[in-house]
This record gives C-alpha cells, sequence and structure tokens, in this order.
C-alpha cells in the first residue's frame, strides 16, 4: 500500500492538472484531507504578511505529512518583471542542501563496502595532500559532519569566485592551504569539505558528481526540476534571484556555478524537495526502491559528539536538532540570491521545505517553516493552532528615545540603533537587523535575517538585550583610528560579492558577504584574525601593501580580495566623461520647457541663507568646474532657499555652532535646465544620482539644499565616508564602510536637518529635502535674476 501511495504521490506533482491546479496560478496545491484546512490558512496569511513585510521577490512552500503533500504553493513573483506567478513548481537554487544529496551519494559508495568512513582520505585521493602538523589524518566522517579542520573556502572555486572552475581544480587548490584545527578537534563548516567528498564521488564512481547523483537519487525520486546544472528544461522556471545590502541596495544575483559545486549549486522545486523529504521520513525507501537503508540513514542523522561527548548539532551531512521537543534534521541553503529551508520530523512523519528569492532571507524562511510544522504538529495532536506573532514599526517617539550607542556591561559587545525613513536599526553582534514592535508593546528584531531578540530600555542610560544589560556611550565624536590601519580602510573584492574593511567602536571589522560583520585580532600591521565563532573562525587576513601603505589587496580565509578603486581619494571630486559636450546639452536645455503643473502654489521668496548668517560657508561646486561633469554650470557662487527652509537651515547651523561646527553648502536651489543638463550628460547607470528633468526635482523648487558640516576653528570641511557628489554606493546615507568617525558626522549632520523637518535623500547623504517643497513650483530662473533681498 505505501508504494501505491508513493506512486500516486510522484503522478500528481509531476501532473498537477489532475488536481485541478492551474499551471501558472497562485491557488497552490492541496492533496490531504481537511484536517489541515484552518492550519494552512494560518500559515497562508503569515507568509502573506511576511512576503509583504520583507518584500521577498518569490516565495514556495511545501508541507509533507507521511506519503502525502499536505499542501504547496508559491508567493510573489518568479520573474524580475512580476509577471510570472511564483509556484510550488518554480524552481531555486537551494545552496548548501545540496550536501544532502552529496552526502548520501558518497554514504550509497559505504554501504557497497567501496569506502571507508574512516580511512584517511589519501587512500581515495592521493594527490590531496593539504598542510596537516597534526597526527590526525582527515577521513570521510570528519568531512561529512564537519569536523575536518578544512578551511570553509577553497582558494580556487570559493563562494566568491565567478570563474566557476572544475571540481578537480577547486580541490587542487586546497593543497595550498593548511588545516585551521586538528581533525576531530573543533566542529567548523567548512563548504571545501564537501566539495572534497564530491571529488572521491567522482574518483570511486567512475562518473561525474552530478551524473551519480542523478543517477542514484534525482531518478529514483522522480525529482525531475531538481539538477546540479542548469539544464534548459529547468531554467524556464529558475526564479530571479535578489541580493540585498546594508545601505539598502536590491540587485540580481549573479548566476554563476561555484567550483564547490557539490557543496552548493542544486537547482530544485519545493514539489521536487518533498519527494525527497518523503524517502526521509520513509527511512530512505522510494517508489523505485531504496536509495538508503534505514541504519545508514539514522548514523546520517545521528548528532555526532565531541571529546567531552557533547552533541555538535551536525550528523554525516543533516542538522539535527528539535522543535518543542521533536527530533529534527535537514539542512539550510544560502546562495547567491536564494534561500532554501528543509526540515523533517522523521518520529511524526512530517516535513516541510521552503525556498525564497532574497539573499540573507534564511531568518525568515526558517521562521516560517518552524511555524507550518508547530501548525502541523497541532493538528496530530488536537490541540490549538497556534498563532503568528507578527509586528508593527516602532513609534517614532519611542525610536527616539533608544537611538544611540551602547556596550555590554560585562564584556567588549556594543550595540547601535540607528534610524532613518521611519525604520529602526540595530546593530548588534554579526547582523543589522530591523527592529519593531510586538502585540505585547515589546521591541524585537524581525526581518529576513532573524526574528525575536528583545530589546527593553531600562532607563534613558541602561538598554537590556535578550536579558543582557548595556550602557550609553556618550554621544561625542569618536577618535580618529590609528595610522596604520588608514591604509586598510576600504572596500576589496568584486560587484557581485564586496568585503568591506571598516573601523566600529576602536576596532578593525570585516563586513563579508554583504550581512556578517566580525571584529578582527591584530596580530601585526598586515595580519589579523577572524573571531572563534561566525562564518569564518579561526581563519585569517593577510594584507598586502603599496610603497603608499594602502593595501592592494587581502587574503581572507584563503580568498583573494583586491582593493575596489570605488569613489574618490579624500579632497577630490567625482567626475564622469559628459555623453555630449556641456555646451552642446547647454542650448538644448536653454530652448526646453519645465513640466507643465497644474494647481495653486505658493509665491516663490527664494533668499540666500548667508544673508541671515554670514558665518554659514560657501562651495558651490556648479559655479566653477569642480563638479562631477567638469563644466561650470552657474555664472555666480550663490546659494538659494525658499525663505521657510533658509530660515531651518540658519536654526541647524547656530546649534550646530555649540559643537564648534557649522553648515557648508553646496548647492541649493537649481534652476530646470541644469537639472537637464545633468540628466542628459549622465551615462544610464548612474542616474540614480541626478533627477529626471521630466518630473522636476525639489533643487528646482528652491526646497533642496546639498551640505556638510566644517569645522569653526579651522574652516575646514569635516571628512565624510565619501565625498561631495561621488557617484557610488558610499554616498548612501546607510552605507557600513570607514571609519565610526566618520559615519558619526554623517548620521550627526542627518539628525540635525531631521529636527528642522528636511529628510535625506536615499542615495545621497548630502542631500536634504524641505518638508514644505509640494508648495512650490518648478523654477527655471537664473541666479542673476532672483531679486536681492
Amino acid at each position: 500500500m505505501k508504494l501505491v501511495l508513493v506512486s500516486l504521490f510522484l503522478l500528481l506533482t509531476r501532473c498537477p492538472e489532475l488536481l485541478g491546479q492551474e499551471s501558472s496560478s497562485n491557488k497552490g496545491v492541496q492533496i490531504a484531507s481537511a484536517d489541515y484546512g484552518d492550519a494552512i490558512k494560518k500559515l497562508k496569511n503569515a507568509i502573506r504578511t511576511e512576503v509583504e513585510q520583507k518584500q521577498i521577490p518569490a516565495f514556495s512552500i511545501s508541507l509533507v505529512d507521511r506519503d502525502r503533500v499536505v499542501w504547496s504553493d508559491g508567493f510573489g513573483f518568479q520573474d524580475e518583471d512580476k509577471k510570472v506567478p511564483a509556484t510550488a513548481e518554480t524552481v531555486y537554487r537551494v545552496g548548501s542542501v545540496s550536501k544532502l544529496f552529496t552526502d548520501i551519494a558518497i554514504m550509497q559508495l559505504v554501504e557497497k563496502g567501496m569506502l571507508d568512513l574512516d580511512a584517511p582520505i589519501e587512500k581515495y585521493l592521493p594527490t590531496f595532500h593539504p598542510n596537516n602538523p597534526f597526527d590526525i589524518p582527515i577521513t570521510i566522517r570528519q568531512l561529512l559532519s564537519h569536523r575536518s579542520g578544512l578551511v570553509r573556502e577553497s582558494p580556487v572555486g570559493n563562494y566568491f569566485d565567478p570563474t566557476s572552475p572544475s571540481l578537480s581544480e577547486t580541490v587542487s587548490s586546497l593543497n595550498s592551504t593548511s588545516l585551521v584545527y586538528a581533525p576531530e578537534s573543533k566542529t567548523k563548516y567548512s563548504n571545501a569539505a564537501i566539495a572534497v567528498v564530491g571529488s572521491v564521488l567522482e574518483s570511486q564512481g567512475n562518473t561525474s558528481h552530478s551524473k551519480r547523483v542523478r543517477e542514484t537519487i534525482l531518478d529514483p525520486l522522480d525529482m525531475m526540476s531538481s539538477s546540479f546544472e542548469v539544464i534548459p528544461a529547468i531554467e524556464t522556471r529558475l526564479a530571479t534571484g535578489w541580493m540585498r545590502t546594508y545601505d539598502g541596495r536590491r540587485f540580481k544575483a549573479p548566476d554563476f556555478l561555484l567550483g564547490t559545486g557539490p557543496a552548493g549549486n542544486m537547482v530544485s522545486s519545493v514539489l521536487d524537495l518533498s519527494k525527497f523529504l518523503t524517502c526521509l521520513i520513509n527511512d530512505g525507501q522510494t517508489a523505485k526502491g531504496r536509495i538508503l537503508q534505514p541504519e545508514t540513514l539514522h548514523l546520517m542523522t545521528t548528532p555526532v559528539k565531541d571529546s567531552e561527548g557533547i552533541p555538535q548539532g551536525f550528523g554525516l551531512g543533516f542538522s539535527v536538532g528539535e522543535l518543542d521537543g521533536n527530533g529534527k534534521i535537514g539542512h539550510g541553503g544560502a546562495v547567491y540570491g536564494f534561500s532554501t529551508q528543509l526540515e523533517a520530523i522523521p518520529d511524526r512523519k512530517m516535513g516541510a521545505a521552503a525556498a525564497a528569492s532574497l539573499d540573507g532571507s534564511n531568518g525568515v524562511i526558517d521562521r516560517i517553516v518552524r511555524y507550518a510544522l508547530r501548525l502541523m504538529i497541532a493538528v496530530q495532536d488536537g490541540k490549538p493552532l497556534p498563532d503568528f506573532l507578527s509586528t508593527t514599526p516602532v513609534a517614532p517617539e519611542r525610536a527616539q528615545e533608544l537611538i544611540g550607542v551602547f556596550r555590554e556591561k560585562e564584556g567588549k559587545r556594543f550595540a547601535r540603533i540607528t534610524e532613518l525613513s521611519g525604520k529602526l536599526y540595530l546593530q548588534h553582534g554579526a547582523f543589522r537587523y530591523e527592529l519593531r514592535t510586538a502585540p505585547d508593546g515589546s521591541i524585537v528584531t524581525d526581518d529576513a535575517t532573524g526574528f525575536g531578540m528583545k530589546i527593553a530600555p531600562a532607563n534613558f542610560d541602561e538598554l537590556l538585550i535578550n536579558g543582557n544589560k548595556y550602557s550609553r556611550l556618550e554621544d561625542v565624536s569618536p577618535a580618529d583610528i590609528p595610522n596604520r590601519w588608514k591604509g586598510l580602510i576600504g572596500e576589496y573584492g568584486w560587484d557581485h560579492n564586496t568585503l568591506y574593511v571598516l573601523e566600529e567602536q576602536g576596532e578593525l571589522f570585516v563586513l563579508i558577504e554583504w550581512l556578517y560583520y566580525y571584529p578582527l585580532s591584530e596580530v601585526s600591521d598586515n595580519v589579523f584574525r577572524f573571531p572563534e565563532s561566525g562564518l569564518y573562525l579561526g581563519e585569517g587576513l593577510r594584507f598586502t601593501r603599496n610603497e603608499d601603505g594602502i593595501a592592494t589587496e587581502v587574503v581572507a580565509a584563503e580568498v583573494k580580495f583586491k582593493r575596489r578603486e570605488v569613489g574618490t581619494k579624500d579632497g577630490e571630486t567625482f567626475k564622469i566623461a559628459p555623453l555630449k559636450p556641456i555646451d552642446e546639452l547647454r542650448v538644448i536645455a536653454s530652448k526646453a520647457n519645465p513640466p507643465i503643473e497644474q494647481g495653486e502654489y505658493s509665491a516663490s521668496d527664494l533668499i540666500e541663507p548667508i544673508s541671515l548668517d554670514d558665518s554659514i560657508k560657501l562651495d558651490i561646486r556648479y559655479a566653477s568646474t569642480n563638479n562631477f561633469t567638469g563644466a561650470s554650470f552657474y555664472k555666480e557662487s550663490r546659494a538659494f532657499l525658499q525663505r521657510p527652509a533658509a530660515d531651518a537651515v540658519v536654526r541647524i547651523h547656530k546649534k550646530l555652532g555649540e559643537s564648534g561646527l557649522g553648515l557648508l553648502i553646496h548647492d541649493a536651489y537649481r534652476p530646470w535646465a541644469v537639472t537637464r543638463m545633468f540628466w542628459d550628460a549622465t551615462p544610464d547607470e548612474l542616474k540614480t544620482f541626478v533627477a529626471n528633468p521630466a518630473k522636476g526635482s525639489r533643487h528646482n523648487r528652491g526646497c533642496a539644499v546639498d551640505l556638510s558640516l566644517y569645522d569653526r576653528a579651522t574652516g575646514h570641511p569635516i571628512q565624510m565616508v565619501s565625498g561631495y557628489d561621488e557617484f557610488s554606493a558610499r554616498s548612501y546615507p546607510l552605507y557600513p564602510g570607514g571609519t565610526s568617525r566618520q559615519r558619526w558626522y554623517r548620521e550627526l549632520l542627518r539628525r540635525s536637518m531631521e529636527a528642522e523637518g528636511f529628510t535625506v535623500y536615499e542615495f545621497e547623504w548630502w542631500h536634504f529635502d524641505f518638508k514644505d517643497w509640494k508648495k512650490y513650483r518648478i523654477g527655471n530662473i537664473d541666479f542673476e535674476s532672483i531679486p536681492i533681498k
């Protein structure tokens, strides 16, 4: 009977029309009895809330109970143009879920007596010889359980390497590395280790890794939407993956294959993963026979223990844990633009698989899967269905009370709370989270990264983070960094994966893989170490500098990152190559007219802020050639604003004077014709940084100002993370790089402006729009025609 049910399951999931499923609908598939109906309704509502709140482009999920798909569905859109709804058949890159298939394939050979789990790896790979100074050989068992001591990433074919080298090239590059820890001494997650396992599979199976997995696992399970190679039949259903960054950018994920393919190159749908879950729940049995013996599966899903008998969270490949006292097995996956979670509770014969097309969204995927399993458990036990805890933005008045930097009472950890555009953020540990308000009024972390860390102000000067006490630090300008670090600060690597070296609270940090902050321990001027936790625990960084002391590259955890030339050097002006000569564009703009605006507007009342306070400084770049185009646009070096905005600027300037600072204005009112010239001169890929003349700009209305800070004692500008008018990500108000001193001044400027009704432009830390900008028409009058007041 079991085989009949499995066969029926496979037929139905391959032929959705038999279920009445519309091929491109978002209605989902429901095969099980109505017992789960109420649970599915609650789960759907929770998913819709999370997909909208976290802005997840595509999300798919499937639930399994014994031999049945309880329910599966898709949310959002799988394509960039948002024309194709995501379904349960949408294909995703599943990242490290791939490891389970590689690991099972190797265990099949162990079952056949072709491999010995505890034999030295050189028996199967004679040319594999990373430096091992310990008197303990590496074995397959250690590789599968992440206790081999190998580095996380290989020098060639690593997670960052876009060249997609062969598996043999990838594994061979490990010969230039040394073990980070003695085998068996520590659990250290390693993609390189599973690449080695895949290489062993190829050496013993006389076939490629992908073909072996296809023949022995995917085909028996009828997983026709799964592969370690993106074949044409699957590619049409592959979702577009999206990257995200802390400064607010989203961009299409790269699609190159990893050199460590056995560890992370698989693509699949949640319906296919459900077939795999069904196999796990049924002790390795499939409709076409058994892919693994029950004893082998039990071995793989039993957590290994350290020398003190402490379970390590991994079996042989599988992540092993529990959910509310129920034993749980599975694996998560994270690869460029995609996040996946696959979990089974074998004793209850249930499981869930979910995937999303957003990078670094494992926190929300894992939370949804856990909620789905809890709902299923409640149904099985006849208990009330649990609610899903949804949150709301933190009220502005509460947010203002929390903003600041705090340090742990006992320890070195710090916490930074900032706010931008109505969102409150907590930087703490390895991540930056969004803070939101729970239904009971408490403040918790809740974003794609994670959920549930509680933040409670003990008083204005103290904060509790998950019960640990932190004290508020004085809000003063941080000290400058040591000279030896100045040549290290910057960006390294690729557009698709940038490594930031920055300073925070007197420590040198790296921000790696877009989302992970790690403090570094200094060994020497050019050598540092990652902390003994996180992705790269125990590994190091080695900088190479030029004759001026500027680092040209850093080898971090065996991966070479070359310095990126981003923006401009201190004091220099960013330049572009205009698409056409500015004089030619000037003629075109002079003959064009601003867009026609209907309605009632306030009369223009432009005034120079310096006429109200002559200690405000001017550096009007567009009245000279010292600007991004290299051409002059204004005949006079002047700055005008509508009177209410000018009055606000003067109040801000006076307030800053109490701290010995003042405002330095670069631009304010801008005739529409100049906006037209900027637009026509700027290449398409940089148009984010200039206003579209078809809509006009706040500058044209006299309600926007570009400015920075200067030191009143010296008259010198304050150095920010980027220069004014720099067309790069360093210009973003939440750009994470640079030094804490630079970021502190950037935040001080923004807070000062916001206190008087200005808001910062999302792409430029220096650009501020006044609250009343909608009251004024687009202007096109030259400076010299504005009446002197």
